[in-house]
């Protein structure tokens, strides 16, 4: 039953992975209109189109990091009711 549910809640949390990858494609596509737009500001505008990728990336690499740690680090309370690893 803990298995299953922490398999739930891992599932639950990768689907950040969804919503920075829009927010990726966002940033690319504005950089593109951008430098249509004004090809004089190019170089600028991808310094900050590098800056929004590594934020947007960054709510991806935190959701993976939630999702390893709730299948792997987080040590709920076993059948008996004590923190389970803990010294009896």
């Amino acid at each position: 039953m803990l298995e299953g549910a922490k398999s739930i809640g891992a599932g639950a949390a990768t689907i950040a992975s969804a919503g920075a990858a829009i927010g990726i494609g966002n940033v690319f596509s504005s950089l593109i209109h951008s430098v249509a737009r004004n090809p004089s500001l190019a170089k600028q505008l991808f310094g900050y189109a590098i800056l929004g990728f590594a934020l947007s990336e960054l709510i991806a690499l935190f959701a993976l990091m939630m999702a390893f740690l709730i299948l792997f680090a987080f040590r709920f309370f076993s059948k008996k009711g004590k923190l389970a690893g803990a010294p009896v």
